[in-house]
C-alpha cells in the first residue's frame, strides 16, 4: 500500500487537510480552523489538568472582588454573622467615601510616601538582580558559583521579623555601628529611628533580603543563550565587555521588561508586613503607605467602607500602571505582559 491511499482519522483529516487558495490571490493556503469539539478532544486532559488551579484562582482571587461593594457603603460587620448579609442590611452612601479619600491629608501623603518608596526601589534595587546575575552567570568555576547563589538566596527565607532584628542590631541606637561610632569619640547613630533615611533603610533592608532571590529568572535567561554566539562575537574580535553588551545584555531585554512592567504594576504595594513592623518607630508621616493605610482605617479604626474605598482607588491605579508599561513595552518592540 502507498503512502498515498493509507486512511486517516477525521479528527486528522480536518486538522493538516487546507482549503486550496482563492484563483488571482497566489501564497500559501491557510490552515482550517479546528472546531471546538476537536479542540476539546485534542486538549480534553490538559483542561481537566487545570480545573482545580482555575477553581482555587476563582475563590481566592475574583470572587473576592464582589466585596468591594462595600466601598460604597457605610458597612456594619456587626448587623449579622453572616458576611453577605451584612453587606444586604448595610446603608448605600455612594460615592461619599471616596469624596472624604480625596479630601483627606493623610491618604495624599500615604500616596507621596508610596510613590517615593517605588522610584527609590525602581532605581536602587531593581537593577541589583541584574548585576548579581550577570557577576554570577560570569565566575568560571561552578563550585564557587553554587556557593555564592546559596549565599545570596538564604535571606530571601528569612521573616521580615527577623530582618528587621539585624537591622537594629547593626543600625539602630544601641547597635554595633553606633558603638563603634561611641569608642572612637563621636556621637551615637540611630538610623532605625530616623524618619529622613527611611526610604533608604526600607529599600536597603529589601536589596539584602531579595536581591538573591530575584536573580533566579535572570540566570535561567542567561543559560538559554547558545554559547556559539559567545564564541561567533569572540572570534570576530569582541572583548569581554563588548560581548556582554551585545550578546547577553540582549538576551536579558525580554525578561527586564516584563519584570519591569509587572514592577510598575506592583508600584502601590511596596512591602506592608515589613512598613508596619517599623511604623511607629518613625512615626506615620514617614511610614505611612496606601497598604498601612488601608489596614490602618479599616481593622483598627473599623471605618470598613473607607479603607475598602481606598483599596479600590489603589486597585484602578495599578491596572493603569499595567496596561500603560506594557504599551510602553510593545512600543519598544518587546512583548510585555501580553502580546498585541
Amino acid at each position: 500500500m502507498s503512502h498515498s491511499t493509507v486512511p486517516r482519522s477525521r479528527a486528522e483529516a480536518e486538522t493538516t487537510e487546507t482549503p486550496p487558495a482563492p484563483p488571482g490571490k497566489p501564497g500559501r493556503p491557510r490552515a482550517r480552523k479546528l472546531s471546538l469539539r476537536l479542540r476539546w478532544r485534542r486538549d480534553r486532559v490538559l483542561l481537566l489538568m487545570t480545573l482545580p488551579a482555575v477553581a482555587l484562582v476563582l475563590l481566592f482571587n475574583y470572587l473576592p472582588i464582589l466585596g468591594n461593594v462595600v466601598a460604597f457603603q457605610d458597612y456594619d460587620p456587626y448587623i449579622s454573622d453572616n458576611g453577605i448579609v451584612s453587606i444586604l442590611h448595610s446603608p448605600w452612601v455612594g460615592v461619599e467615601n471616596f469624596e472624604r479619600i480625596f479630601a483627606d491629608s493623610a491618604f495624599w501623603n500615604a500616596v507621596r510616601n508610596t510613590l517615593v518608596l517605588f522610584f527609590l526601589q525602581l532605581l536602587l534595587f531593581f537593577p541589583v538582580p541584574v548585576l548579581l546575575a550577570l557577576l554570577i552567570n560570569s565566575v568560571v568555576r561552578p563550585r564557587v558559583r553554587a556557593v555564592s547563589q546559596a549565599i545570596l538566596y538564604l535571606p530571601h527565607f528569612f521573616s521580615w521579623v527577623l530582618v528587621i532584628a539585624v537591622f537594629q542590631q547593626l543600625f539602630g541606637g544601641a547597635g554595633i555601628l553606633s558603638q563603634l561610632l561611641r569608642e572612637h569619640g563621636y556621637d551615637g547613630l540611630d538610623i532605625m529611628t530616623d524618619p529622613s533615611s527611611f526610604a533608604f533603610l526600607i529599600t536597603a533592608q529589601s536589596v539584602w533580603k531579595d536581591a538573591g532571590w530575584g536573580i533566579i529568572v535572570f540566570l535561567a535567561a542567561l543559560a538559554s543563550v547558545p554559547p556559539d554566539l559567545y564564541e561567533a562575537a569572540a572570534m570576530d574580535g569582541a572583548g569581554r565587555w563588548r560581548r556582554m553588551w551585545h550578546v547577553t545584555l540582549p538576551a536579558l531585554r525580554p525578561v527586564i521588561a516584563l519584570l519591569l512592567v509587572l514592577r510598575v504594576g506592583d508600584a502601590l504595594t511596596v512591602g506592608f508586613e515589613q512598613i508596619l513592623l517599623q511604623r511607629d518607630a518613625v512615626g506615620p508621616g514617614a511610614a505611612e503607605v496606601l497598604d498601612t493605610f488601608v489596614w490602618w482605617n479599616g481593622v483598627r479604626n473599623q471605618d470598613f467602607g473607607y479603607a475598602a474605598a481606598a483599596g479600590l482607588v489603589k486597585g484602578v491605579v495599578s491596572i493603569g500602571l499595567v496596561l500603560a508599561a506594557n504599551k510602553v513595552a510593545h512600543l519598544m518592540g518587546e512583548q510585555g505582559v501580553y502580546k498585541k
